[in-house]
């Protein structure tokens, strides 16, 4: 998720000529033959985009109705082919960590020794230089922590590297009550800076990184800053006091997205803090919180997804986006069990283009290229959410898949019994 500039969209296909000369009766049926052609290859290379292999492919809702096993295949072939185009457009920046954090749930979901291999030799995690937001290096920081986890918790310099950004952020001043509550703060409060100093729920991923250092280092202090900027202390209130409201609602001040709105991705990413918090307290107030909260976001009567697809209607980011939703699913599986089932038809709506309507290019097929706003009219609430392919969608998308065919896999596991 991440500021940028919003455009006009365009459509896939350009509207038909309205003006039309008189023609003979006789041409009309082949110009029908030929638009039924033409209307049958459109169709056929839209559909394309949800191929399986080169014989199969998956129609509308067709996953919800196949094995786990197969959805699981799908999901992961489906991964490596975004991730392939993410390498080709791969840079040092913050980034490309969203594409780390998809490619380690990858590798937990696979095994795949290449992906290991490649952020321990080749494109080393502690060369992603951090950003300017204070959420830029928490992304980075989660994708070295993420690492660690999954390949074994041996890698100690990743724990280490993300310890230090995480430090001189704090020593930035970044962790601030200076709005009168504990928050993680874009920008240190004495920066000079044309943008407003903002609060925003991505910033507060930082919470997210405390919770994960301290299960890495048991160092308290992590353990005391998450819970002051979540919990609050005798003088300043937290987050949860701040703006959650009960039963899964959040309220905060409004205004343009990224600048003074201070929940600009509305309640979406404080799941995955919750659900950290969760983690490290094992207190079951955050589970409810962030079940409630997953809850609300997908129900589509408030409208923040689409009724069928579930797509989130005015943001970009939908990466990270799917990420909250499944952070909150894997802390309280038996309370959103249809939540897997939405993330697999959202992807879906991309993957096809929305099943052959969409007005925008949500997926590329030539090189399987990912729209970073997947909207299929456009018009999100992001910022230049019209790029496909590009670092920041493709991360975002590696991202999507790549926690989603974690949780699949985690499912197949934990029915059979493992």
């Amino acid at each position: 998720m991440k500021r940028r500039r919003n455009n006009t969209p365009s459509r896939i296909a350009g509207a038909a000529d309205p003006k039309r000369r008189r023609t003979p009766l006789a041409v009309y049926g082949g110009l029908a033959a030929a638009l039924t052609i033409c209307f049958y290859l459109v169709i056929r290379s839209l559909t394309a985009a949800t191929a399986i292999s080169n014989t199969n492919s998956v129609q509308k809702d067709d996953l919800q109705g196949l094995k786990p096993e197969d959805a699981f295949a799908i999901t992961v072939q489906r991964a490596y082919a975004v991730d392939k185009k993410f390498q080709e457009v791969y840079n040092n920046g913050w980034e490309a960590a969203n594409g780390a954090i998809g490619e380690a749930f990858l590798y937990a979901a696979t095994g795949d020794g290449k992906l290991l291999d490649r952020y321990v030799n080749d494109r080393k995690l502690t060369d992603l230089f951090n950003g300017t937001w204070v959420d830029d290096r928490a992304w980075i920081c989660l994708a070295e922590l993420y690492w660690w986890q999954f390949s074994g918790r041996k890698n100690s310099e990743w724990v280490e590297d993300a310890k230090k950004r995480y430090i001189d952020a704090r020593n930035e001043g970044r962790l601030s009550n200076h709005d009168g509550f504990w928050s993680w703060y874009s920008w240190p409060p004495n920066a000079r800076v044309n943008d407003m100093i903002i609060t925003n729920s991505n910033t507060n991923q930082m919470v997210t990184v405390a919770c994960m250092l301290y299960d890495a280092t048991h160092d308290r202090r992590f353990y005391n800053d998450a819970m002051a900027v979540w919990e609050g202390d005798r003088k300043y209130p937290g987050i949860e006091k701040t703006f959650y409201r009960g039963d899964g609602k959040w309220e905060g001040k409004g205004g343009r997205a990224a600048f003074g709105k201070q929940l600009p991705w509305e309640e979406a990413s404080y799941l995955s803090v919750v659900a950290a918090m969760y983690r490290m307290t094992g207190s079951r107030k955050y589970k409810m919180i962030a079940a409630a909260s997953a809850k609300r976001i997908m129900d589509p009567a408030n409208g923040w997804v689409d009724p069928t697809d579930y797509y989130q209607l005015r943001m970009d980011g939908n990466g990270a986006f799917v990420h909250f939703l499944l952070d909150a699913y894997l802390v309280a599986p038996e309370m959103l069990p249809d939540m897997p089932m939405k993330v697999e038809r959202m992807l879906e709506h991309v993957w096809s283009n929305h099943h052959g309507a969409s007005y925008v290019l949500l997926h590329r097929l030539g090189d399987d290229g990912i729209r970073n706003g997947w909207n299929p009219s456009g018009g999100e609430e992001g910022y230049g959410v019209d790029q496909v392919g590009t670092v920041h969608p493709q991360s975002q998308a590696v991202r999507a898949f790549g926690v989603l065919a974690y949780v699949l896999h985690e499912g197949i596991i934990k029915k059979k019994g493992g």
